[in-house]
């Protein structure tokens, strides 16, 4: 099986509203209801599991239900960080599917995962046991030790900008989990970054500048953009 699971455990204080950035209304529709359609409607995802926040459960379940997404069919709650909510969900997972079954982690605040992005993910996980979702680094990187003032910059073409989903077999991402517990690892950044902070090698799968992250409130304005744009016909 290939489960998506949707990481909707933050409060979203960057974005200064009064409800969680996973639940603001963008065009009549909740973004986590984007979300959850995207993986709703791809024909390789058997399922969806979603970690939430707390008091927002019912509401999720709600929105699930008015929106027909049949997929979904567990919600587990949030952490106290993004690791502590990733390991909730691929903990209560491992109790109902296979270590073989794949798991997506996604941020459910990218409401613009495409259905290429998430065959990719998938793809890949299976050939190599492991699929971090990527874009190519097209600025010019410079390096600072003060924030204000740099000396120096970093070769463009050896970095990768990480997205979600990211892939792994379930059995693989709960034992490493376990292993970080084991070695007092409880806040990485990412799953792709906890990889390596255990030690293993992660492969890259196809992303896009579309698969935007809603952070703060310039976002929600390019999302809204997004939602609304048509490639031009004679764009190759």
């Amino acid at each position: 099986m290939n489960i998506a699971l949707l990481i909707a455990g933050g409060s979203g204080a960057r974005m200064h509203q009064n409800i969680p950035k996973q639940f603001l209304t963008v065009n009549e529709r909740p973004v986590i209801v984007y979300t959850l359609e995207a993986f709703q409607n791809h024909p390789e995802i058997d399922e969806i599991g979603v970690v939430c926040i707390e008091g927002w459960e019912s509401v999720l379940w709600a929105y699930a239900n008015q929106f027909n997404i049949t997929k979904l069919k567990c919600v587990m709650p949030g952490g106290k960080n993004g690791q502590d909510s990733i390991r909730n969900g691929v903990f209560e997972l491992e109790k109902h599917h296979s270590p073989d079954d794949i798991v997506l982690i996604h941020d459910a605040i990218r409401p613009m995962v495409s259905a290429e992005i998430i065959s990719d993910c998938i793809r890949v996980t299976q050939m190599y046991g492991n699929a971090i979702t990527v874009i190519p680094c097209a600025e010019a990187m410079m390096q600072t030790e003060d924030g204000i003032v740099s000396t120096g910059s970093y070769p463009r073409n050896n970095l990768k900008r990480t997205q979600t989903p990211q892939g792994f077999p379930i059995g693989k991402i709960c034992d490493l989990h376990r292993r970080a517990l084991e070695v007092g690892i409880t806040n990485s950044v990412a799953s792709c970054t906890l990889m390596i902070e255990m030690g293993e090698q992660v492969y890259f799968s196809a992303g896009s500048e579309k698969n935007i992250k809603l952070t703060t409130v310039e976002d929600i304005d390019i999302f809204k953009a997004l939602l609304i744009a048509k490639r031009s016909d004679w764009l190759k």
